[in-house]
């Protein structure tokens, strides 16, 4: 009796093999062109073996000011739920506290964080299946339905999404949230911070950075709060601390997997946040040409494109056209820039700029949108951008949902959130990988 259970057994590991290794189920075909490593530890998938899937990536930065949301606040405009659906949101922000000492020095509000948070998962969620329901109410309507090769969601249901990182690092915090169905396919999620601030160290300026997979495809999303400043020269500021984030940025990596360890060296890298580049024109022309709305004259004048063109920072970057108004300095519940108002006395001049921005490295991205979102709860207005990307797929794992889900096999049907701001923390240089 144990003879025969031991060989079920034996059969059923050359099963699985085979489906893996797609074998005629039955023989003993694994044993003749195959290892048992190639199929539990597999090295690279060949070129035959991967599939191209095109996934919708909305990415957005936001300054806030330090201003906590109420409870009440609507951000179903800023993340346009009510018209598209997106794969995978990543949502940065900066100076979600006050950036005073109290601050900078003491630990980690965590309340902050999960307020945020609340809403946004609230907004995702709530706003989709508010959509699913109206197309329901259309009786007797078609729906379009994309193929599942194509990677992107169903238009004819609503996908709920799950918070998969969200870490902050003083007043800058990443958050990235997934639908349901693709968490299952992340994996090596890790988080590196970066403080550029007091001392060249300190949080109050610098970057939380979040990389994963999906599939076969590795993202790393650098989020940045760089030095401010409009006087001539603050400019050198910011190529330095941008250097310094580029550099310094480290994910665990080394044997056995033999992960990539810096921004760079992954497949699919973006860069959000407030850059702080202002336009290096007198304040009194800058105000006349945004009233005039001529971008093009301004974007000449454009800082960051200035030292990107001159090879002092971001080298083979790229950025999307720019064709809305400056995204600093308002008034808070206003549309007026800081400084237009008369009678206002001993305010800090602020000349309007494009200090928010996105930027993006490397191939298999294609930008859909580059645009912002007028909300007026702070002095910056959020800005986002859409993504078409291409995730590399291994083939040979497609065939394998029917037979994994069986009785035999089964995959947990839940999986945890993969990198919360509760689990181990990690400052200044060094890195978190879960």
């Amino acid at each position: 009796m144990q003879q025969k259970e031991k060989q079920g057994d034996v059969m059923w590991l050359k099963s699985v093999a085979n489906k893996l290794l797609r074998k005629p189920v039955g023989t003993d075909a694994l044993l003749e062109g195959a290892t048992f490593d190639e199929f539990i530890n597999p090295n690279e998938p060949q070129k035959d073996q991967i599939d191209t899937r095109k996934y919708k990536l909305f990415v957005s930065t936001w300054n806030v000011g330090g201003v906590l949301p109420s409870d009440d606040v609507n951000l179903e405009d800023w993340l346009d739920v009510n018209n598209k659906y997106y794969d995978i949101y990543v949502l940065g922000f900066q100076e979600i506290v006050p950036l005073n000492v109290k601050n900078v020095l003491c630990p980690e509000r965590r309340r902050i964080l999960a307020s945020w948070n609340s809403l946004i998962g609230r907004t995702l969620n709530r706003s989709l299946s508010n959509l699913k329901g109206r197309k329901e109410a259309k009786a007797g309507e078609r729906q379009k339905v994309h193929p599942v090769k194509e990677g992107s969601s169903d238009e004819g249901s609503a996908p709920d999404f799950r918070c998969i990182i969200s870490k902050r690092m003083v007043g800058v915090q990443v958050s990235v949230w997934v639908r349901h169905d693709l968490q299952h396919h992340i994996r090596h999620p890790g988080v590196s911070r970066v403080g550029c601030g007091i001392m060249g160290c300190l949080g109050n300026k610098g970057s939380v950075s979040v990389r994963f997979w999906l599939h076969e495809t590795s993202f790393c999303f650098v989020c940045c709060h760089l030095a401010s400043g409009g006087k001539e020269g603050d400019e050198l500021k910011r190529n330095s601390d941008a250097m310094e984030i580029l550099s310094r940025t480290s994910f665990p990596g080394g044997p056995p997997l033999h992960l990539p360890q810096k921004i760079l060296d992954h497949d699919r890298v973006i860069l959000l946040g407030d850059l702080n580049y202002r336009i290096s024109l007198p304040e009194t022309t800058t105000r006349s040409l945004v009233e005039q709305k001529r971008w093009s004259m301004l974007l000449e004048k454009d800082q960051l494109k200035a030292e990107v063109t001159d090879g002092r920072v971001f080298e083979d970057w790229q950025e999307g056209a720019i064709a809305f108004c400056p995204t600093y300095k308002y008034y808070p519940d206003s549309d007026k820039y800081y400084g237009c108002m008369p009678g206002r006395k001993g305010e800090k001049r602020r000349a309007p700029a494009w200090c928010d921005r996105i930027l993006w490295h490397g191939e298999g991205m294609k930008q859909k949108r580059y645009d912002r979102c007028e909300s007026r709860l702070s002095d910056h207005r959020p800005v986002r951008a859409v993504f078409a990307v291409d995730v590399d797929v291994r083939r040979s794992w497609n065939s394998l949902g029917s037979f994994f889900s069986s009785e035999r096999f089964h995959l947990p049907t839940e999986q945890s959130q993969l990198l919360m701001d509760d689990e181990h923390t990690s400052e200044g240089r060094t890195s978190i990988h879960i």
